[in-house]
């Protein structure tokens, strides 16, 4: 059977929730700019792409890769965090800043091969295994430092371009930027416009098809949960260079918000898969709810509510457009 014929089976759904999400978060634009006077400004809008959403989108990606496969990666905080400690103890040891980005992206795709071994050599379910890597990577993490402790890159000896990873900009624009669109571009590609892509959304829609239908099902699973990790590998690198240290656990702080925008992002889709530019839409409207919810004098504790509302409606409505399409 092939991919086309995979791709026949699934029917549109309603192009009305197609516009949820863009429409939400116009709505939010325009209700913030109300009640918060600063909201619309550009400082703070570069502030919330810098701050709120940069990272946030970088470990969204990854998730998004994984939903797309049928699964979902519980231990792309543990990627971000344990890539953060290997770039910072790269640093620390007199590497190259370069090479020390390098460790730091391997130590992603360790953790990703694990996952791959877990999932596609003992087909254990991604929910089960990648929790369990979760645990594993919390362990590790306080083994190496102590009990749990922050790794602080020496003041007198931060290297020009640790500096310039954490707030450099490229043509006016700050990199961490750059390195979302680029990231965002090529998984993008990937999924969208190639056949590897088809085979992963055909993995994801209809797995046991897939092996029916001679996919290398096993392989194109390894690969999207190595692929996961190493991305979310970098989040962890932009961190360290944010505050040049690494801070235990601080992946873990984008682990929902990625799940929720991958999720949100599938109403984007004419067929709820999970796609890129869904996933982005997602993370913007979960960047500004936040940051409104702040400007208008909401604690923190309320802000998690709002933001954790809003997903659950989002996921409301996208489920509800899978049901009757099916």
């Amino acid at each position: 059977m092939s991919l086309d014929i995979l791709d026949s089976r699934r029917t549109a759904a309603p192009d009305l929730l197609r516009f949820g999400v863009p429409l939400a978060l116009a709505l939010v634009l325009v209700v913030f700019s109300l009640l918060a006077p600063g909201f619309l400004t550009l400082s703070n809008i570069v502030g919330v792409l810098v701050n709120n959403v940069a990272l946030a989108a970088i470990v969204s990606i990854a998730m998004t890769l994984t939903v797309a496969s049928g699964g979902t990666d519980l231990s792309v905080g543990t990627a971000v965090d344990l890539g953060s400690l290997a770039f910072v103890s790269a640093i620390i040891a007199g590497q190259p800043v370069w090479i020390a980005a390098l460790i730091g992206v391997l130590a992603g795709i360790g953790t990703g091969l694990f996952n791959a071994l877990l999932i596609a050599g003992l087909s254990i379910t991604p929910f089960l295994a990648t929790l369990g890597t979760l645990f594993i990577g919390h362990s590790l993490q306080q083994l190496t430092t102590d009990g749990g402790n922050p790794v602080y890159v020496p003041t007198g000896s931060i290297p020009p371009a640790l500096a310039f990873i954490g707030h450099g900009a490229v043509l006016g624009v700050p990199l961490a930027l750059w390195l979302v669109a680029v990231l965002a571009i090529g998984a993008w590609l990937l999924l969208a416009k190639s056949r590897f892509g088809r085979e992963v959304l055909a993995v994801g829609t209809e797995p046991q098809v897939a092996l029916y239908s001679g996919l290398p099902v096993r392989a194109v699973l390894a690969f999207i949960y190595i692929a996961s990790a190493a991305i979310a590998s970098i989040a962890g690198i932009l961190i360290s260079a944010n505050v040049n240290a690494y801070v235990p656990y601080s992946g873990n702080a984008y682990l929902l918000n990625s799940i929720g925008a991958a999720f949100i992002g599938t109403s984007l889709s004419r067929t709820r898969r999970a796609n890129i530019p869904g996933a982005l839409l997602g993370v913007l409207l979960l960047g500004f709810v936040s940051n409104g919810l702040l400007l208008i004098g909401w604690n923190f504790y309320w802000q998690q509510v709002g933001s954790g509302l809003l997903i659950f409606l989002a996921l409301l409505l996208a489920f509800t457009g899978r049901r009757d399409a099916a």
